[in-house]
């Protein structure tokens, strides 16, 4: 199918040394969920809850990437991939989510210890993330990220794993998709810890950015010099008609701001965004002197999460998508859309790599010299099994391909980009979807924990290779 996919004509390349990965999350693959002496996150708590993810799934098993880390390190190698991003799990680390003595819990050092060194046999560059939104129950039931005290326990724990593993580790991602958390998690209630108040999710934003502000000081502290420390967000360029009435250019501006400004301002500009909507603003008593000096502290590298963009128009209802399901009341007489012309993924996710493109210049725009990775692009997809035994995903091909083509054409037109992270890896527990929707390049039979890369996978490793991608086929196979 591979072969299909490349044509005559103009390779877009990119540049000497962009790094190729691929991407995961520790509770999404990892497994051994009482193992080694884990203690409960909030997703543990969520996906036992009845009715909270599709099919009654958790992530109990998973992956079983805890006791198949080395057989997950060898796909990695043979697909060519020079770095892999994966998240520590908080609980596993500091199973009350707090440190002091006695509390560290050592089998879960060692356990990423040998997975970095299993990374290092082959070659493979890490990049970890310390919070992919795994909080410790224990300290949900103290308030979560609605509580000041949990961005100080966050910082404690990040001392903790950078003390441990920074000999080892290259690349520090903070925190992954801090809106998600607030928005997916505490206002409207699909993700965990299942709460749906715009008040704690406003408090959340807050205490997730100055976590991260006070996390990237604790690993500067205890890290050696070179140590490249960021965050990961997930952003989406906001989409009009070129002749767009006065009214539709301030909604946008509304809607732009209360999406990617609410983190971005702060963290690019030490402050939050003028025009966002009142209900997502962090309320002024909230942020302490410091705070905002903390949280924009220069950034190594900013992480972008690219899936889909907002496309607006007039219309009724009066409201605004801002993550999985309409939540925010909008500005009057303004709703999202998916234009006709454009396509779906089998998440329902419009598929725009137009989007990613200007994505990438404006970012660069407002941070000049600041380099971008682009940590997480893909898309479910659907997998056919061939009779040749070949698991083809074109769905996914394409996507891919069009993605990193609007990536290619980016960096020739000044986007500082300095490297693609697919999600993901593997096939995976995806969140509220529970196992019913696959990400992965590679196929995993969770009945049997049998990988088998996928068409795709093919795919990418060639780009990754020839650090270049080829033109859109004449002709796609059916």
């Amino acid at each position: 199918m591979t072969d299909a996919i490349t044509s005559s004509g103009e390779d877009l390349p990119f540049p000497a040394g962009f790094t190729w990965g691929a991407a995961t999350a520790a509770y999404q693959i990892e497994g051994a969920a009482t193992a080694g002496g884990r203690g409960p996150s909030v997703w543990d708590t969520f996906s036992h809850t009845p009715g909270k993810v599709r099919g009654g799934d958790t992530g109990d098993i998973a992956c079983d990437s805890y006791h198949r880390y080395v057989e997950d390190a060898d796909l990695i190698k043979s697909l060519g991939l020079s770095a892999y991003r994966f998240s520590i799990s908080w609980p596993r680390i500091l199973p009350s989510g707090e440190g002091g003595k006695g509390a560290v819990n050592q089998a879960g050092l060692d356990y990423y210890k040998r997975l970095l060194d299993a990374l290092a046999e082959r070659g493979i560059r890490p990049s970890v993330t310390l919070f992919h939104w795994d909080t410790p129950q224990a300290l949900q039931d103290k308030g979560g990220w609605a509580s000041r005290d949990t961005a100080l326990r966050f910082a404690e724990y990040v001392s903790v794993v950078g003390e441990a593993l920074g000999d080892r580790v290259p690349t520090w991602v903070t925190l992954n998709e801090p809106h998600v958390v607030a928005h997916n998690g505490h206002r409207i209630g699909v993700h965990a810890p299942g709460l749906t108040d715009d008040a704690v999710a406003a408090a959340v934003t807050h205490h997730l950015l100055l976590g991260h502000g006070l996390a990237a000081g604790a690993l500067r502290a205890v890290t050696p010099a070179g140590t490249e420390v960021g965050i990961t967000l997930s952003l989406t360029p906001v989409r009009l008609d070129s002749d767009a009435p006065e009214d539709l250019q301030h909604a946008a501006r509304v809607t732009d701001a209360s999406f990617n400004g609410l983190f971005l301002d702060p963290l690019l500009y030490g402050r939050y965004p003028a025009h966002a909507l009142p209900e997502v603003l962090p309320p002024a008593g909230l942020i302490r002197d410091g705070d905002l000096a903390a949280i924009s502290a220069p950034l190594d590298f900013l992480g972008v999460n690219y899936y889909r963009p907002v496309h607006l128009r007039r219309g009724d209802p009066a409201r605004l998508l801002l993550g999985e399901a309409p939540a925010l009341p909008g500005l009057d007489g303004v709703v999202q859309f998916d234009p006709a012309e454009l396509e779906h993924t089998n998440m329902g996710w419009l598929i725009d790599p137009e989007g990613l493109y200007e994505l990438l210049l404006r970012l660069s725009k407002d941070a000049p010299g600041l380099p971008l990775y682009i940590t997480e692009n893909g898309c479910g997809a659907e997998d056919y099994f061939g009779t040749d035994g070949v698991v083809n995903d074109l769905e996914r091909i394409k996507y891919l391909h069009q993605h990193l083509r609007a990536a290619a054409r980016a960096v020739n037109d000044g986007a500082n980009l300095a490297g693609y992270f697919v999600w993901s890896l593997l096939d995976n527990f995806e969140w509220a979807w529970g196992y019913q929707k696959r990400f992965g390049i590679v196929y995993v039979d969770f009945a049997t924990q049998n990988r088998t890369p996928k068409a795709s996978a093919g795919f990418y490793a060639g780009v990754a290779r020839a650090n270049a991608v080829p033109p859109l086929p004449a002709e796609w196979p059916v």
